[in-house]
């Protein structure tokens, strides 16, 4: 007789309640990470091009923020169809698409400070900034969220942060150098 494998109980199973709110709890945490790198990441590639139109960078961050969403949607949706052996039903994509969908959330702060420099609220070059500085403030609060759910010691929460900080001064460093040649 061979071995079998015997597949662990669902976080679920394991967990009850709690384990639940935590799987969702890193769920959106990833997926406002990811989402503001993304966003970032776009503020920064147009900031250049669209200088002095951040309404335009702003629906470009939407717009992308959207496809990648999709894409992920698309791509886990899949994944868990292979992993279970089955075709998911619509509710199980309704399921994916409201787990992802952190990541077009996060692109909301960057757009609104975006959106701020577009009406004339404050200048261009003000909005791109504030939109680096509320993604830089977002990685910062996820950090500590992140370092919270894992009941971290205060080394670690500043570990933590500073890992999701240096991803966004990276990208600042990237504007930079950009905007400045």
């Amino acid at each position: 007789m061979g071995r079998q494998s015997v597949e662990p109980p669902p976080v679920e199973a394991r967990t009850g309640r709690r384990g639940r709110g935590r799987a969702v709890s890193g769920e959106r945490l990833g997926g406002f990470i990811y989402g503001t790198i993304v966003a970032l990441s776009v503020v920064v590639a147009t900031s250049r091009a669209y200088a002095h139109d951040p309404g335009h960078s702003a629906a470009i961050v939407a717009v992308t923020s959207c496809v990648f969403w999709l894409a992920h949607v698309y791509a886990h949706g899949l994944g868990e169809s292979v992993a279970g052996d089955r075709r998911l039903q619509l509710d199980e994509w309704l399921h994916v698409a409201r787990r992802e969908f952190a990541l077009v959330e996060a692109a909301v702060p960057p757009v609104v400070a975006l959106l701020l420099g577009a009406v004339g609220l404050i200048s261009a070059r003000g909005a791109y900034w504030l939109a680096v500085g509320v993604g830089l403030a977002v990685l910062v609060v996820e950090g500590i969220r992140f370092a919270r759910i894992e009941r971290l010691g205060l080394m670690a929460t500043v570990v933590v942060v500073a890992a999701n900080l240096s991803l966004g001064l990276v990208l600042v460093a990237l504007k930079l150098a950009v905007t400045h040649h």
